[in-house]
């Protein structure tokens, strides 16, 4: 069995725990991440990077860079009821270098994070490698058992760690072996998410469209449009058994200007399933042992701010951690500092996307009449300052948070001259 050691073992190559392992790394703390798959090449429920993220990026010094990654800016985002179409948040006077939203493939998000920390030697990202259990001590979780076909001797491996960071998702394997519990606060709603040839002649910014029982983003992401389309929880056995003309005919409702390419989906395996849960734990650590990121607290799509809460989560624990891991002097204490630290953002956001769901989300997929705009968005039209509020909360989040760790030289993994 190969055994590993290492300072911090995060398991989850997600934004939470890439961000997370980055950041410890470049500030000198010898980290390891676990992502059990090959590659980060797969459908991820959020591809929207938030001013508060693009923010980071910039404190890091590699903001240049990462905008060079393609994807498409978002100054403002519409919504359209019937005919009536405004605009209901506007970035562009945001206090920060990027007054907009990037939309940007979750993997190409990733990789560019994963390859940034391979100038630090602190920074060891393990692709194919799951963790399956955690290994305990004296009541102290003090590293994870692992699987990777990768390792020099295929199959179980041991990762000893001060601490083990758990960034594994809403699934979370390490969650649900160590018994912790989370309080579900309920979704009325899932998502189907499918992609859509975009012609040059399409409208070219991301929208929300609102229709009687029917409720259906665009993200525009160049060539192709990426789609959410809202329906009650368990809904989907019901569209199967209209079928799928059917499911044509309510997207050229929704957008007419599909109607020339809707055929595009053929079959209900195009469509995938993103089942919507909100939750959270009560307590996210033990000793030895942090949730973060949808391993604590799992949130709703409505405002796309899970990629970006996850990431404000990895900042947060890395600001108020690394000095301690360095002096090998880690406490539970700190541990519960970091939960201190980022659960009021997290109840806040979470109070907010419950508060849509239940009134504003869950009424209208139950509206057969034609839809009025509720009063906050034609209030928003006639006075354009009001759509500055949400795109407050949604660019920059409850309590964004600051990269405070310098590099450490000594982490580099080549020497600093001429870069």
């Amino acid at each position: 069995m190969e055994q590993i050691r290492t300072k911090v073992c995060v398991v989850g190559g997600g934004p939470a725990g890439v961000m997370h392992g980055l950041l410890l790394a470049r500030a000198g703390v010898e980290v390891t991440v676990l992502e059990k798959h090959a590659d980060f090449f797969r459908d991820f429920r959020g591809d929207t990077i938030h001013p508060s993220t693009l923010e980071v990026m910039h404190e890091l010094g590699i903001l240049d860079d990462f905008l060079k990654v393609p994807h498409e800016k978002t100054p403002t985002v519409g919504a359209r009821f019937g005919e009536f179409e405004t605009t209901v948040a506007d970035f562009t006077h945001l206090p920060t270098h990027c007054k907009f939203i990037a939309l940007m493939p979750q993997w190409d998000f990733l990789n560019f994070l994963a390859d940034y920390g391979k100038r630090y030697r602190t920074f060891d990202m393990r692709m194919q490698t799951e963790a399956t259990g955690v290994i305990e001590e004296d009541g102290k979780v003090v590293g994870v058992r692992a699987t990777s076909p990768s390792s020099p001797t295929p199959g179980e491996m041991e990762i000893r760690a001060d601490l083990v960071v758990a960034a594994d998702g809403r699934h979370s394997t390490i969650r649900d072996v160590t018994g912790f519990v989370s309080e579900e606060l309920g979704a009325p709603m899932d998502v189907l998410w499918f992609r859509m040839p975009r012609n040059p002649a399409d409208p070219d910014r991301t929208t929300f469209f609102f229709e009687a029982a029917h409720i259906v983003i665009l993200l525009n992401r160049g060539d192709y449009w990426q789609i959410a389309y809202i329906i009650p929880k368990g809904g989907l056995e019901h569209l199967k058994a209209e079928g799928m003309d059917a499911f044509h005919r309510q997207l050229i409702q929704i957008a007419p200007f599909f109607r020339d390419r809707v055929s595009e989906i053929g079959d209900w395996e195009q469509i995938k399933l993103l089942s919507v849960q909100v939750d959270r734990l009560k307590t996210w650590h033990r000793p030895g042992l942090l949730l973060i990121g949808d391993a604590a607290h799992a949130m709703s799509p409505i405002g796309g701010v899970g990629v970006n809460l996850a990431v404000q989560d990895g900042v947060a624990a890395a600001n108020l951690l690394a000095a301690k891991l360095r002096a090998g002097t880690v406490t539970d204490a700190d541990l519960a500092a970091v939960q201190k630290r980022r659960e009021f953002a997290v109840k806040v956001t979470q109070k907010m996307q419950v508060m849509i769901q239940n009134h504003v989300i869950s009424p209208l997929l139950s509206e057969t009449d034609d839809l009025k705009p509720p009063l906050p968005v034609r209030l928003a039209d006639r006075f354009p300052m009001l759509r500055r509020l949400p795109a407050r909360i949604i660019g920059m989040g409850v309590r964004p948070e600051h990269v405070r760790l310098s590099e450490d030289p000594a982490a580099l993994a080549e020497p600093t001259t001429g870069r």
